[in-house]
């Protein structure tokens, strides 16, 4: 009688996904950290309880650079779609190999990078190397229909 030989497999543990480590430090990481450092303590010299403050403090400090970060990106999100919408109806250039002088006639922002629309192609904001009022050649004139100069106002009179 020939017996197989016992292969990993048969027990589940052959497909299991290969665990990724954490790239970054999070509150959940730093708690897990200290938990187990509480755990396999010794006990007859325990963590003294100014180090747990300390450690706790650090926590506390992490945790509200992460909200401080997120609460810059989200400004610097905002300051650039406002910096992008003043664009419009100005003149830009942009820079590379083919640069486009044009005055911007829309505005997107549905990738990572804004995106402005000068005589139809579209140019990321970061590749815009110069912003200048429209000159008044590339204006024509407003048409009134009224070639006529503006009648003078009659004078009021007060009555007593």
């Amino acid at each position: 009688m020939t017996i197989s030989p016992i292969e990993v497999s048969q027990f589940g543990l052959g497909n299991q996904p290969v665990r990724a480590p954490k790239q970054a430090m999070d509150g959940e990481m730093f708690m897990h950290l200290l938990v187990t450092q509480l755990a396999n303590q010794d006990p007859s010299s325990p963590m003294d309880t100014n180090d747990m403050i300390a450690q706790t403090t650090q926590l506390a400090s992490m945790e509200k650079l992460n909200m401080l970060s997120a609460t810059q990106d989200v400004s610097l999100a905002i300051q650039q779609r406002t910096a992008v919408s003043s664009l419009l109806g100005h003149q830009i250039t942009s820079g590379g190999k083919d640069p486009v002088t044009g005055v911007v006639t829309a505005v997107s922002f549905a990738g990572i990078d804004p995106i402005v629309t000068v005589d139809g192609k579209q140019i990321p904001y970061s590749h815009i190397v110069s912003i200048g009022a429209i000159s008044p050649e590339a204006t024509p004139p407003e048409d009134t229909g009224d070639q006529s100069p503006d009648p003078e106002p009659e004078p009021e009179i007060a009555l007593l």
